[in-house]
């Protein structure tokens, strides 16, 4: 079998997220030649790790000295209960058959949206909890913490996510894996991206150049995103929304705004968040900032959930492009992404998620290229058909 102390597989056949990671690590069979995912006529799953039919050896022992890295990602295909049972069982199937650790590779981590019951002791929130929140939960279970730990009674020793937004999730899963949780927010490949690609306009020291967050929740996380771009002045814009119904927000400037909306007039902006379900807050949020006319309108977001409500507001011009993570890979899919193709912009982060994951197990990156991420854009785009249009004038200025 495969040399390296770690086997990479997917808890679906032939799913490209997890071959992406696992050649990053440097694994040199295919997945599917080291799992079996077969199901039987009444339709019952059973993953079985291929060994040599003929050797009857270590029966039930084969992964002695193996660590085993489950990736699992969403599909068009499986649903994500059917996914997650899955990952039990080749998490189990693991154990039995004698590995060492198991890890859990979930970008876009299952049930983080139920991260809460309908008691105050269900769920550590960083806010106090009203009547109204208790009520939102009344009747249905803390489903991501018996995730957790059906997770760990199956064997998974420790779990690996990308900018989980629940502070009641990321408390839980710490303790479910006695601190073998480890939330990886994507800081350096946005930094990377905005800094080495035309996405955005500003001068040498960041001048024309505006970083917002839509709410309180995300300050955090953009206020670090204009540290670590190191331009003494980019301005940080925090908005305030306030629900006035089931889908609506009325969205304003923060109170505790650094900068108000007239003093970005012009700007490039980026409205950063981690994640958009139905769009309908972040197309306010833009149309706000259209408002004041700036130089453009930038949607950057970590896990994009494509709901056909979603790409239809999104569309919306007060939106100029949408950067975003394969975390959810369907992202990728051009009759998914409808006519935001035309805006959008995927930065793919198998390299990225396979060098944390060396960082973290303390093992030497194999790759001489230590680019985080691939780039996938449409030709529709329109920075795409500028790119191609300035290296054919690059040649033709060669030729002569």
């Amino acid at each position: 079998m495969n040399d390296l102390p770690y086997l990479i597989v997917g808890n679906s056949s032939d799913d490209p997220f997890a071959i992406d990671v696992a050649f990053a690590m440097g694994q040199q069979e295919d997945v599917s030649d080291l799992i079996s995912l077969k199901r039987f006529a009444n339709s019952e799953f059973c993953p079985r790790f291929i060994s040599d039919e003929q050797d009857f050896t270590n029966i039930g022992g084969k992964l002695q000295g193996k660590g085993v890295i489950i990736v699992s990602t969403s599909s068009l295909i499986a649903s994500r209960q059917s996914l997650a049972m899955r990952t039990f069982m080749i998490a189990r199937a693991a154990k039995e058959n004698g590995a060492s650790e198991v890890i859990l590779v979930e970008p876009d981590l299952y049930y983080s949206a139920q991260d809460r019951g309908p008691r105050a002791e269900l769920g550590e929130t960083d806010f106090d909890r009203d009547q109204k929140d208790l009520k939102k939960f009344d009747g249905q279970p803390f489903t991501a913490m018996l995730y957790a730990q059906m997770l760990k009674l199956s064997g998974v020793d420790r779990v690996l996510t990308v900018h989980n937004h629940s502070h009641s999730v990321q408390c839980m899963f710490s303790e479910v894996f006695n601190g073998q949780f480890h939330n990886l927010i994507p800081y350096e490949i946005y930094v990377d991206y905005l800094l080495n690609s035309n996405i955005v306009n500003y001068g040498r020291d960041g001048e024309g150049l505006a970083l917002c967050a839509p709410d309180k929740g995300a300050r955090n996380f953009v206020k670090e995103m204009s540290r670590r771009l190191n331009l003494e002045k980019v301005k940080f814009v925090l908005l305030d929304k306030e629900r006035t119904g089931e889908r609506s927000v009325k969205i304003k400037i923060h109170d505790e705004s650094e900068w108000g909306l007239q003093d970005i007039r012009g700007h490039d902006i980026v409205l950063f968040d981690d994640m958009v379900r139905t769009g309908s807050t972040v197309v306010q949020s833009c149309q706000l900032l259209k408002a004041i006319n700036p130089g453009k309108t930038v949607f950057a977001l970590t896990h994009f959930y494509a709901s056909e409500e979603g790409r239809v507001k999104m569309a919306s011009t007060a939106i100029d492009e949408i950067l975003t993570l394969n975390t959810i890979p369907t992202v990728l899919n051009r009759d998914i992404q409808g006519r935001l193709r035309k805006k959008m912009v995927v930065l793919k982060i198998e390299r990225w998620l396979a060098q944390n994951l060396c960082r973290i197990l303390n093992r030497p990156y194999p790759r001489m290229d230590n680019s985080l991420y691939a780039i996938d854009m449409s030709s529709k785009n329109s920075r795409w058909k500028q790119k191609i249009w300035l290296s054919e004038q690059l040649k033709e200025l060669h030729h002569r």
